[in-house]
């Protein structure tokens, strides 16, 4: 009622509210906010409010009355707050109600428009149903002509088509002479159309339709034919047509998948029965698995069949070669025939519709599954037949050249410009690598058989025993055989010899554990003691096997050669050190001999150089011990066409070296020392010539022929005319090329004053230790000690207040600086 009279209140009381209801409502706001942290009210604005829950907190409390006053004063305040609003929003709520009376009278006339609207569409209605009804029933019979139509049109064209097919196979009695391709376009089409035309249940279509299946069953046996036939001959016209049948026939993909899984097959098969050893024996002969040369369970095969089971192994491993090269050819041929030939009206390429993107090759298919099988199947001849176990591993190299021809056969008649090879380098590899079993056990026994040859020639157990000749041509003849019959396999050549120079490496093991030591191995005064002779047979034994095994791999490839290069090395170390120490000795010998020449005296003049044809004492007897050395040593070391003379250059042996070597430093020794003589008369010159002579002789006729010691021997030649020559004529002369700067400088103190001194001289040193430090040193260090004599000589003339030099001494100052500088 309250609110009602607040609604009726005249407008002059309504101005008067609203001027006031700013200051009202603000009141009334800030009460109204203060119920939301008041604990009587706030209850009341939770939306899960329970007035039960409220009233009987409010019971319990013990101050109901006041609550319910709190209550009543909240009410008064909500009223107020209600009047303030309806004060403060009557223009807009007078508005709303002006609003509504508005809507009412537009609904009212909508009412009517939408009854009259009704009337109009029943009326429509009514006046085109019949049409409608008519134009249904007419359609229907118009989509059952057409379809009607469309059938017999699909009927009319398939029996043409049929017929046209009739005519062509009609015009030739031999399948073989039909033209397959437009047969097969033809067959095709007609299966098409009759499923997309939907003319089955047309009795006069589904009869001729059994004659076309026949046909078409006719058509894909001679297609086969044709295209079988094209890939045994390798002829490509043939397949080409073969392909075009199937493409037309609508089974290109599907007929391509049958013929790689056949050949897929056939080359299993092949790899099954190659290494099938009851097969194997019944084919050589025997009567099954138990009779006469038949095959145990085991692999083995009975007695008096393994020759001729061996000989039918390897002729059915050579005939699976050759199916497996004609297989790998065949799906070669039709991959290359497929990625040439289009269809010649859609122009697609046969290819594509036979691979796509990222599927292997057709080769790649049929050599991975080959491959496969050919792992599988030696794998399991190794573990389960020993008898082929034996058989592929004495006969690896043959079974690797199997493979390999194959390899190279099948790359050979593949290899055509602008058409994919059919087998891939990784392809080869797979299947080398499916031998390898038999390649381990091949090369096991390889070193098995070298190294019981080794230890029965040389035992751990008798370490004075020498080998006989026989026994080292016994090995030598069983790595000959082993490099002979890998030969033609470069890599498996690399393989054997590494197994070869593990036998090398223990025959030089034993014979340096077998070589005696110790000072009778060095004695060189008397005939060659046992301890020697020992040695010097273990030396002959390493040169002949340094020597044949060398001449075996002269003709390989470097690379096969360097298989045994530390064997060999190790063998000629070994060989050297079995003779080192005597030849070392008689080296000292023959140095200690010519030593002897500073004994002699060259400076004398009273000698008549002219009438004394005598070798100098020193020189008999180098000659002595040089013969001695020849005939009770160096005889037993050098080959025996050279034991009665020098060594010729066509028989270089490790010995002939060493011997060469001696001879080359006997006379760059006797050159150096030559040229310390001091003095030096005309006579002695001659003398000195003479010796020179007599050397070059015995050398020659005992040693190592001089003139193939090449620069010691041009030295030596030039060395006797050089000291003939005037000292004037020496600077301008040829024959310093072949000389040593050193030992030019050291004659030249010959032909200068007392206090020249030499080096020997200067630094007090005995001819054998000036030697020494000349060994140790270089042309460079030598030169050095001269010119330091060659100082001190200027500053004693510069002493004495001389004004001129000796005439060799700007010579050697000239000479040292250039043949120091033509060396370098």
């Amino acid at each position: 009622m309250q609110r009602s009279s607040t609604l009726k209140r005249s407008p002059v009381v309504v101005a008067a509210a609203d001027n006031a209801a700013p200051s009202g409502l603000s009141l009334a706001n800030s009460s109204l906010d203060a119920f939301s942290s008041d604990p009587i009210f706030s209850p009341f604005l939770s939306p899960d409010f329970n007035p039960t829950q409220f009233s009987t907190t409010a019971l319990s409390s013990g101050s109901a009355a006041s609550r319910i006053e709190k209550l009543q004063e909240g009410l008064r305040l909500l009223d107020n707050q209600l009047r303030h609003e309806v004060i403060s929003r009557y223009q807009d709520l007078l508005q709303q109600l002006s609003s509504i009376k508005a809507a009412e009278t537009s609904l009212s006339s909508l009412r009517a428009s939408v009854s009259s609207l009704q009337s109009s569409v029943r009326r429509v209605r009514s006046e085109i149903s019949d049409p409608h009804r008519i134009i249904s029933t007419q359609t229907l019979q118009l989509n059952n002509l057409h379809s009607t139509s469309l059938l017999l049109q699909g009927t009319i064209r398939t029996l043409r088509l049929i017929q046209k097919l009739r005519s062509l196979v009609d015009s030739q009695p031999e399948a073989s002479k039909w033209d397959l391709s437009k047969a097969a376009q033809l067959h095709c089409e007609i299966l098409t159309l009759y499923k997309e035309a939907h003319l089955s249940g047309i009795d006069v279509v589904d009869i001729e339709l059994k004659w076309v299946v026949d046909i078409g069953s006719r058509i894909r046996e001679e297609g086969m034919k044709v295209l079988e036939n094209g890939l045994e001959s390798l002829n490509q016209p043939e397949v080409g047509l073969g392909l075009q049948v199937f493409y037309n026939l609508g089974e290109l993909r599907s007929t391509v998948d049958t013929l790689i899984s056949k050949y897929e097959k056939i080359g299993v098969k092949s790899l099954s029965n190659a290494l099938d050893m009851k097969a194997i024996s019944v084919g050589a002969g025997g009567y099954g698995s138990g009779g006469p040369g038949g095959v145990q369970r085991h692999g083995t095969p009975q007695i008096g069949g393994g020759a001729k089971a061996r000989e039918a192994l390897w002729q059915r491993m050579s005939n699976c070669m050759d199916h497996l090269h004609s297989v790998v050819l065949a799906v070669w041929h039709l991959q290359r025939v497929l990625s040439k030939k289009r269809d010649p009206f859609t122009h697609v390429l046969l290819l594509d519709e036979v691979m796509q993107e990222g599927d292997p090759l057709l080769t790649d298919r049929v050599w991975d599954a080959l491959v496969k099988s050919f792992a599988s199947q030696i794998k399991s001849a190794f573990t389960a037949s020993s008898f082929v176990k034996e058989i592929f591993t004495l006969g690896f190299p043959k079974l690797l050249t199997m493979v390999e021809n194959l390899l190279e056969r099948i790359s050979r008649d593949t290899d055509v410009k602008g058409v994919t090879p059919a087998l891939t380098s990784q392809g080869k590899e797979q299947l080398v690598a499916s031998i390898e079993i038999f390649q381990t056990a091949f090369l096991s026994f390889c070193l098995s058989k070298l190294l019981d040859l080794v230890n029965s020639v040389f035992p751990m157990s008798s370490r004075g025993s020498v080998p006989s000749k026989d026994q080292i041509s016994r090995i030598l003849s069983r790595i000959q055989e082993e490099i002979e019959s890998v030969q033609l396999d470069t890599h498996l050549t690399i393989l054997v010899l590494r197994e070869i120079n593990k036998a090398l490496l223990l025959l030089a093991e034993r014979v340096e554990y077998q070589i005696s030591t110790g000072p009778e191995a060095r004695q060189i005064t008397g005939p060659a003691s046992p301890a020697q002779l020992k040695n010097f047979t273990l030396c002959q034994h390493l040169q002949e096997v340094h020597s044949r095994v060398s001449s075996m791999v002269a003709s390989l490839p470097s690379v096969a050669s360097e298989a045994l290069s530390l064997s060999l090395g190790t063998i000629y170390n070994v060989t050297g050190d079995s003779v080192t120490s005597v030849f070392q000795s008689m080296l000292d010998r023959l140095q200690s001999c010519i030593l002897l020449i500073h004994d002699q005296n060259f400076g004398s003049h009273g000698v008549d150089a002219t009438t004394d044809n005598n070798a100098s004492p020193y020189i008999e007897e180098l000659q002595k011990s040089i013969l001695h050395f020849r005939s009770e040593f160096l005889s037993k070391l050098l080959p025996s066409s050279s034991s009665s003379g020098s060594i010729s250059s066509t028989t270089e042996t490790i010995c002939t070296k060493l011997v060469r070597s001696m001879a080359s430093r006997v006379l760059v020794f006797f050159i150096r020392h030559a040229s310390l003589v001091r003095p030096l008369s005309e006579s002695g010159k001659l003398r000195m010539a003479r010796d020179m002579a007599e050397i070059e002789l015995s050398v020659s006729q005992n040693l190592y022929p001089v003139e193939k010691l090449g620069a010691p021997y041009r030295a030596l030649r030039a060395f006797r005319p050089v000291i003939f020559l005037e000292t004037s004529q020496l600077g301008s002369s040829p024959l310093l090329r072949d000389l040593p700067p050193s030992v030019v400088l050291h004659h030249l103190y010959t032909r200068g004053p007392d206090d020249l001194q030499s080096p020997l001289q200067r630094n007090k040193l005995t001819p054998l230790q000036y030697s020494l430090w000349m060994d140790s040193q270089g042309e460079d260090q030598i030169w050095k000690g001269i010119k330091a004599t060659l100082d001190d000589y200027a500053a004693k003339v510069g002493a004495r207040g001389d004004k001129e030099f000796t005439a060799v001494y700007p010579l050697m100052i000239k000479l040292g600086e250039s043949l120091l500088g033509n060396a370098s």
